[in-house]
Order: structure tokens, then C-alpha cells, then sequence
């Protein structure tokens, strides 16, 4: 792979350029195998890994059961996406988008299947009535920042973290480019947490459980390596402040944990059946 490239008039897919994830990316959609998803005893089977996108809805469920939401009692599948476990035709039909996490709802007559993580947690908030205000610039404000956070984090994510992270060369240009957009960002973020205590204003909404898995990890040096280092993430005070504000929630602590396969043992619950898995079944624990 060089420096420059001139692009061929009709693209052709070369499989060894995935970098890090060569072994998953394909420019086709569907299943690869067939394998049925397991479905366990709650009314909802969530299935995902501890990625930023899958630790917004575990936050979301573990926020709604300490509110007291019983309802939201769920089973927590681990789906190995390095090893495409999300390309089996059982993910498929929940995803065909085959990202994680994927929802079904089994809570109806009708079991209802739910993709992408912005949507699964509006389709709790509402289901809940909790995390979402009802008032309707309060309500706008949340979902702006909500869908804010679904459109500007495939920059950080597939942008920035790929090439600063996982390409197999590093190219100047597209760390540059994708680096100067990671920071307009957190300035936008800095800038509103000044003037708010969280993103859509006095109340904690899934708007904040959307955003802090990306940009609060990224500003506590907890993402793509020393990416908080190279993004100067202390100069985002505003940020830091929400971020540790909510990452202190015990709500949060225990989202973050389910279905975890990295970090500290005690701190991965690789799959959550019960509410009682985070004293009994973490990596520490299974391994002891």
C-alpha cells in the first residue's frame, strides 16, 4: 500500500486492505451462516458486545430496572462480532444491517424486533415513559442530541478511530482530517455542557446515555489507545465534568460491564441473565 493512490475507474474489493477488521468487512449484506439466536426467560433479548454503541442500551435497561421499571428485566446475549457471529441467520433477522446490538421485544403478544442503538433506546424511553421528556421543547432538545450523537459518531468511530487506530498504515491526511472533526465536536459538547448540566438540559435522558460511551470515554483516555493524549481531551472541561458525573452512577457502572470481553476481569459480565449475574458471574469470578 503507498502513499498515493489513483482510484481504478471500477472499484474491486481486496479483502487484505480491511486492516484490523479484514476478517469481517465485506462490501455484501446477509447471513454467512445459519445459526438460530438463543432466547432466554425476560421480556426482552438483547444481543451485543460492550462496544460504545452496545454499552448505550445496557446503560439504558440497568437505568430503567433502579428506577424501578421491573418491566425491563432482559437477557444480555454475547455476540462476537470479530468473529462474525453477527452475519448468522438468526442475527440477520433481527439486524439485516448485522451491527450490533439488536433488540427483540418479546414484552407483546407480537414479538417486535428493534436495530440501531438510537432506535432501541426511543423505543424503551417510550415504551418505560422514563428518560424522555414529554414536554415538547424539552423532548426536542433530547432527541436533537440524540440523533446529533447518531450522525457525528461514525466520524469519531469509523473516521478517526479507524485511521488513528486500526488502519494498517498510518496516513497523515485522513488522522488530520478526522482528528480536526473529533475535537469540533467535543468543542460542541464542551460548549452545551457549559450552559447545562446535561445534554438536553436539567434532566438525565438517553440523549446523555447515547453520547458518553463515545465522547465520554474518549475525553477519559479510555478509547483508541492515548487517543484522549493526541485530542487533548482535558482541554474539554465541560465535558470531563458530565463525564465523571455519570460515569459514577452505579446504573452506569453495571451497563458498561454486560458484555464485556476486555478490561479487568471484574469488570466483564460477558452475559446477563439476572440481576444477580454482576455478584456472582463476572470473568473474575467464573475464572476463580
Amino acid at each position: 500500500m503507498s502513499d498515493t493512490y489513483t482510484p481504478p475507474k471500477v472499484w474491486v474489493w481486496n479483502q487484505a486492505n480491511g486492516g484490523a477488521f479484514a476478517n469481517i468487512n465485506r462490501p455484501t449484506a446477509g447471513a454467512t451462516h445459519e445459526k438460530a439466536l438463543p432466547v432466554g426467560k425476560h421480556p426482552f433479548q438483547l444481543y451485543s458486545l460492550a462496544t460504545p454503541n452496545g454499552q448505550k442500551v445496557t446503560i439504558l435497561f440497568e437505568e430503567l430496572l433502579a428506577a424501578g421499571h421491573t418491566g425491563a428485566e432482559y437477557d444480555a446475549w454475547l455476540i462476537k462480532i470479530g468473529e462474525g457471529e453477527q452475519f448468522g441467520s438468526g442475527f440477520v433477522e433481527v439486524n439485516p444491517n448485522s451491527k450490533i446490538p439488536a433488540l427483540m421485544d418479546r414484552s407483546g403478544d407480537t414479538p417486535i424486533r428493534v436495530f440501531e442503538s438510537g432506535a432501541i433506546l426511543l423505543h424503551l424511553a417510550e415504551k418505560f415513559g422514563a428518560f424522555l421528556p414529554t414536554e415538547p421543547v424539552k423532548r426536542a432538545e433530547c432527541l436533537s442530541w440524540l440523533f446529533w450523537q447518531m450522525g457525528s459518531a461514525p466520524f469519531l468511530g469509523g473516521g478517526f478511530g479507524h485511521f488513528y487506530a486500526y488502519a494498517p498504515v498510518k496516513i497523515e491526511y485522513a488522522i488530520d482530517r478526522y482528528a480536526m472533526e473529533a475535537k469540533r465536536q467535543l468543542d460542541v459538547l464542551d460548549r452545551r455542557l457549559a450552559e447545562t448540566r446535561y445534554l438536553a438540559g436539567d434532566d438525565y435522558t438517553i440523549a446523555d446515555m447515547a453520547v458518553l460511551p463515545w465522547y465520554g470515554a474518549l475525553v477519559k483516555g479510555w478509547a483508541y489507545g492515548d487517543a484522549g493524549t493526541f485530542l487533548s481531551g482535558h482541554e474539554y472541561t465541560n465535558v470531563l465534568r458530565w463525564a465523571d458525573e455519570l460515569f459514577a452512577r452505579p446504573a452506569v457502572k453495571r451497563g458498561r460491564m454486560v458484555n464485556r470481553m476486555t478490561g479487568e476481569p471484574a469488570e466483564q459480565l460477558r452475559e446477563r441473565h439476572d440481576a444477580g449475574d454482576f455478584d456472582t458471574r463476572t470473568q473474575d469470578k467464573l475464572e476463580g
